[in-house]
């Protein structure tokens, strides 16, 4: 009778410690992700409970944590990006330094099929897009939600700004508007809902993406369906950071070196698209031949904080949208 009283304490207490595991809280953006079994690894390995919080594009996201500061929603988070950090810095959301996870070239895609099908010649830059021959198809993300709507605005600048380059930033934008471009809220939503050479099988065969994405748009054979541009892209870096005021700071500290370490670097090409920022880690075949970087980046030096908010004037002026 002792000893079946201390089986059932033993059990008892084995189960009180896995209940009050501690827990540790990641806020990302809705692209994040990551397999059951880097959780189990990381768990193991940390002693901390992992709980994964998705909040929306990476600008909402930042909106979320700003408002929240006070009272996070998580202990660190991931995502953020080099044109929305500054907004995460200036408000103090961030709790010491940003760390860089993963880095990718925002590039224009097009859909081969839809041009072969239709005659039509790729644009070679995207400057070419306000080209009355590309007219009703071409679809964005809009900057104010949208961190690769942000890079690429920031691009424009960058580019457009040079005295040989006529018109200017703005200028560009309207022909670019009259031109029947659509903005959609999201990269989700501009790629996988209005993209055609996408999974959703929308009306736009040219969206703004990633110079990656080819590299999952394959036929049986293994072939391209879809192509990068990849002249004047801008290079987009990920960040995580410890969340101010955030209640595990340890746990938070745990998860962003487990990012870092080999098991998570190697699966971000084909869990997010994204180049691993631990450039030893070799990449998968299909990426070398369909995910090639840009070839060239615009906008790697400009001083995004300062000029964020007028860019974003100018384009709500043109396209008629709210902050």
């Amino acid at each position: 009778m002792k000893r079946f009283i201390a089986i059932v304490l033993l059990v008892l207490s084995l189960s009180s410690c896995a209940s009050t595991k501690q827990k540790v809280t990641l806020v990302a953006h809705d692209s994040f992700a990551i397999s059951d079994e880097l959780i189990a690894e990381f768990e193991k390995s940390s002693g901390y409970e992992l709980e994964v919080v998705r909040a929306g594009d990476v600008g909402g996201m930042t909106s979320k944590l700003v408002l929240t500061k006070d009272s996070p929603i998580a202990d660190l988070v991931y995502g953020i990006d080099n044109t929305f950090s500054p907004v995460a810095i200036k408000n103090k959301v961030i709790d010491g330094n940003l760390t860089a996870i993963d880095y990718a070239d925002v590039c224009f895609n097009v859909d081969l099929n839809y041009f072969a099908a239709n005659n039509l010649e790729i644009p070679s830059h995207w400057k070419e897009l306000t080209d009355p021959k590309y007219k009703n198809l071409t679809v964005i993300e809009n900057p104010n939600t949208s961190s690769p709507g942000l890079a690429f605005l920031a691009a424009t600048y960058a580019y457009l700004t040079n005295p040989q380059d006529i018109p200017e930033p703005i200028g560009w934008w309207l022909q670019l508007r009259d031109n029947g471009v659509k903005v959609a809220a999201s990269w989700e939503d501009a790629y996988y809902t209005d993209f055609s050479g996408s999974t959703g099988k929308g009306e736009y065969p040219i969206v703004l993406s990633y110079s990656s994405s080819p590299a999952y748009e394959v036929d049986e054979l293994g072939k391209p369906k879809t192509q990068a541009l990849l002249r004047d892209c801008f290079r987009q870096t990920e960040y995580a950071g410890l969340l101010t005021n955030a209640k595990n700071k340890t746990g938070a500290k745990a998860f962003i070196e487990f990012m870092l370490g080999e098991n998570f670097q190697k699966a971000l090409p084909e869990s997010m698209y994204v180049y691993p920022i631990n450039s030893s880690v070799k990449l998968p075949k299909a990426w070398e031949e369909n995910a090639k970087p840009a070839t060239s980046i615009v906008g790697d030096k400009l001083d995004i904080s300062a000029n964020r908010d007028k860019w974003l004037a100018d384009f709500n002026w043109v396209f008629e949208v709210a902050p």
